[in-house]
């Protein structure tokens, strides 16, 4: 699996970025409200990632990036019209083309154009920018995206527990699901996004692709409430795997030679998280689910 660093496709993952907020904000307008932004998340696709089924009154719509063959595809009803993604092409010019398409089948939605946990400062519906737009990067990153969702499924699923599937979260542009203790934990500052994302205990599981200051794509496992302290590592794996305090988070930066070990980073982060935020009631997690070979058969 080729491991695309941050330096060598970092404008076409700023092309998509900005092309996942128009998506993410139409959700987070539609879209029933969950805990946690779980209903503003973008499902992965074997093609690209999605808003998946939404409703507008009695209309149905659905909007799909489509990597592999350039485009954005909006679904609204039995109809389709697609934009396709290449360079050159504006922000803006994405924006009107998603919103006219949408007007002209009768959907009425408006959205905040301001990116949002992005240090891009344009507005959605009105930088003229230039983008690029490299096809091979592209699939080369979201494929990272794919197996990271696949491994952190393939590790919470079996839990017997409360939990965000994986998704990618457009704001800050990672892969990431959930566990959630259910126990009231409000953010301490007054902070919208901070607000509605921190209210619960729970531990994150993401995969991030880097950025300037750290080139390499990683694996990362963040507590809430944050740590912030130094905590006992012994258990964790694999080797390369480490803690940061100052930023409460373990991460697996991720190499070749690591790809095979991410189900042990995932397993010993979760369970020093678990004993340090005295999570006691979690033996039920592990419960084995009630199902063999010859049930799924």
């Amino acid at each position: 699996m080729l491991i695309p660093l941050h330096s060598q496709w970092k404008e076409t993952k700023l092309t998509l970025h900005l092309i996942s907020q128009i998506l993410g904000k139409i959700r987070l307008e539609l879209a029933p409200p969950e805990p946690q932004w779980g209903h503003v998340s973008l499902p992965l696709t074997v093609h690209g990632f999605t808003t998946g089924l939404l409703m507008a009154g009695e209309r149905t719509l659905q909007l799909d990036v489509h990597i592999l063959e350039a485009r954005i595809d909006v679904h609204v009803d039995e109809h389709t019209d697609s934009v396709s993604i290449e360079s050159g092409k504006t922000i803006q010019g994405y924006y009107e083309a998603i919103f006219h398409i949408l007007r002209t089948e009768g959907i009425h939605v408006s959205i905040n154009p301001k990116p949002q946990e992005m240090s891009f400062t344009g507005r959605l519906d009105e930088d003229e920018t230039p983008l690029v737009f490299d096809q091979t990067f592209a699939r080369q990153g979201f494929r990272l995206f794919q197996h990271a969702a696949h491994e952190q499924l393939t590790y919470l699923a079996k839990l017997r527990c409360r939990k965000v599937k994986p998704a990618l979260f457009w704001g800050t542009f990672d892969v990431s699901s959930l566990v959630v203790y259910s126990i009231e934990q409000p953010f301490p500052e007054d902070k919208i996004i901070e607000r509605v994302a921190f209210d619960e205990q729970m531990i994150e599981f993401g995969f991030w692709l880097g950025d300037e200051v750290v080139d390499r794509p990683s694996y990362f496992v963040l507590p809430y409430p944050f740590l912030f302290r130094e905590l006992p590592t012994s258990s964790l794996k694999p080797s390369s795997a480490y803690y940061d305090a100052e930023k409460s988070e373990f991460f697996l930066p991720l190499h070749e030679e690591t790809a095979d070990h991410v189900q042990g980073f995932l397993e010993t982060s979760f369970d020093i998280l678990m004993k340090e935020m005295d999570w006691t009631e979690h033996a039920y997690f592990f419960l084995p689910l009630k199902i063999d070979s010859e049930a799924s058969s």
